[in-house]
């Protein structure tokens, strides 16, 4: 690429689990699950400018929460991707940090996009990503996916819910997710439903709900507050504590905003589409 076509700009985009069924604890540790998950069409914004070497400058709301880290997954990634010089990478930090959104997952995927643009992304880039986080090369992709296995099993989802309103609320209480898997009950509730984007998540489930509410109680004050809104579907999003909604119109979905942040101004939301 030329100076000129710098800078790169990209949204990390925020994803959330329409539906995430829990099957099974293996013996490494890791969880066989089922999940149809979605991006919100917001997110952390990244930025890149040529430079002598990789560097990262993150600035935002949620910034302080990543200060002190000795790695980051952005810079992680940069170093897998071949070029002539370095990035310097700005991230403002728009999303919560252990929020049930794959921040991390999407600010790499977000830089991977920006390689792809500058023509410098790897071939076998799947594998590199899938070597950051097992979901991120759905966050490279960012479009609605079901995923299998421990997340990695990916195919492609049903178009349906495209466009659809949403609405997501954190009541700015981080949540690992290491807490919240160790707590589920290991009790196997079934498969995930088949059928339409729609179907399986109104007739699917989060099963990291109860083991999240059981460590971070806000969790169904946030749930209770948004099944209250009008939406069509109230759920948490992966390990938690984020919860979002789903709206038939934005106008219902801004009237839902403007209730939460009215009778609760300290939580954090954002209004956005589904991809």
């Amino acid at each position: 690429m030329e100076p000129s076509d710098f800078p790169l700009s990209e949204t990390a985009y925020a994803k959330i689990n329409l539906a995430l069924h829990v099957r099974r604890r293996r013996e490494d540790g890791y969880h066989e699950l089922e999940t149809l998950f979605a991006f919100v069409d917001a997110g952390d914004a990244l930025s890149a400018m040529p430079a002598g070497g990789d560097s990262l400058a993150i600035t935002g709301e949620f910034s302080p929460l990543l200060a002190g880290e000795e790695s980051n997954l952005v810079l992680d990634a940069l170093a897998l991707i071949p070029r002539d010089g370095g990035w310097a990478v700005a991230l403002d930090k728009a999303l919560p940090v252990a929020a049930g959104l794959g921040g991390g997952s999407a600010d790499v995927g977000a830089v991977f996009r920006m390689a792809r643009r500058a023509g410098v992304l790897p071939e076998d880039w799947h594998g590199l990503a899938a070597g950051l986080g097992a979901d991120v090369p759905a966050c490279v992709e960012s479009v609605a996916m079901v995923g299998r296995g421990t997340g990695t099993e990916l195919e492609p989802a049903p178009e349906d819910l495209k466009g659809c309103p949403v609405l997501l609320v954190n009541p700015r209480v981080p949540l690992p997710t290491g807490p919240v898997f160790k707590a589920w009950d290991r009790v196997d509730r079934g498969a995930m439903p088949q059928g339409s984007a729609r179907e399986i998540a109104l007739h699917g489930r989060n099963d990291l709900e109860a083991p999240a509410i059981s460590i971070c109680p806000p969790v169904a004050d946030v749930l209770a507050a948004l099944g209250q809104t009008g939406a069509w579907l109230a759920r948490m999003s992966g390990s938690g504590a984020t919860c979002f909604a789903l709206f038939d119109d934005v106008a219902a979905r801004d009237e839902a905003a403007a209730r939460i942040a009215a009778h609760h101004p300290q939580w954090w939301q954002m209004a956005g589409l589904l991809r």
